[in-house]
């Protein structure tokens, strides 16, 4: 295994095979540094909704993010598969010297997260549970709409955490398989976009929720066309929001938080497409993006 330099704090992490097909990661760490960066992944652009409310909220805190643009959509596929992928994104940051991990995908923190968070003995949060918990607050008449991927919404994790947080809650969800590909191409404002908001949202607004739940990192970066649709009744909740502040609390629990502003070296991976990336980073982030790598990440099986 790599061992990471990062600020004068040497971290040694090793890999224990526990089986066929199963994977361990125990990170034997000499110093565990505040200075340390911040992992962030998805399956492409939508985890940068999260980053930049880190950003924001942490300003003191490095990122390294990896967006699985070669794999994406992660909705559509099997809770094996978004588990092996999750296991080699996670593989790859552990490289990078990490001193948390943020799922910023709904999909795979809702297959993944708890098979991962078993496996490795840094923090590591999800983005469901934070959006649940929103919502759970926001809601003045107990009807909440849950928007996301075809994985997302058929796991029922939103219903479960909403119910665990207000069990007189009704939740009503509506798979939108096409948001994703709409976003990553770029298709932020169009009449396509808006048609298909229009239909798959639809259903939801004849259960009169009062809120809704945008349950895919992908879809605040719609949520202007969203809003259009849904009007001003209607409380739009991104678990971006509660995600970051999440991560902070964890932080401080763990005296992990950095403080320091200057010269964050923030680095960003993903498996194809970098400058395409690179451009759509760019108008999103507070920051520049100078640089943005490709990685193999069937490497890291």
């Amino acid at each position: 295994m790599n061992l990471d330099s990062n600020n004068s704090t040497i971290m040694k992490r090793s890999i224990i095979m526990n089986g066929p097909g199963r994977s361990k990661w125990q990170q034997e760490a000499k110093l565990m540094s505040s200075k340390a960066p911040i992992g962030v992944f998805d399956s492409g652009v939508g985890g940068l909704t999260v980053v930049k409310e880190i950003m924001r909220q942490i300003p003191g805190e490095t990122i390294v993010y990896f967006g699985d643009t070669a794999r994406l959509p992660y909705g559509s596929k099997s809770k094996e598969t978004i588990i092996k992928y999750t296991r080699q994104i996670v593989r790859f940051l552990m490289t990078k010297g990490v001193k948390a991990i943020v799922i910023a995908c709904n999909t795979a923190s809702a297959f993944a997260l708890e098979t991962v968070k078993a496996e490795i003995d840094i923090p590591i949060i999800g983005v469901v549970k934070p959006g649940a918990k929103v919502a759970a607050e926001t809601t003045k008449n107990g009807y909440i709409g849950v928007i996301g991927t075809e994985g997302t919404i058929q796991s029922g994790i939103y219903n479960e955490f909403l119910s665990k947080t207000n069990p007189q809650v009704k939740v009503f969800g509506k798979a939108c398989p096409l948001f994703v590909p709409l976003v990553e191409e770029g298709l932020i404002d169009d009449p396509i976009t808006f048609e298909m908001a229009r239909r798959y949202i639809a259903d939801l607004l004849e259960q009169d929720i009062d809120t809704l739940v945008l349950g895919c990192t992908h879809y605040p970066l719609i949520r202007k066309t969203i809003r259009k649709i849904v009007g001003d009744n209607v409380e739009l909740v991104n678990p971006a929001y509660e995600t970051a502040k999440s991560l902070k609390e964890v932080l401080l629990e763990k005296g992990l938080e950095n403080d320091n502003t200057l010269s964050l070296d923030h680095r960003f991976y993903v498996s194809d497409g970098a400058e395409k990336f690179k451009r759509f980073a760019n108008t999103i982030l507070p920051c520049e993006v100078l640089e943005t790598k490709d990685v193999n990440i069937e490497n890291y099986s």
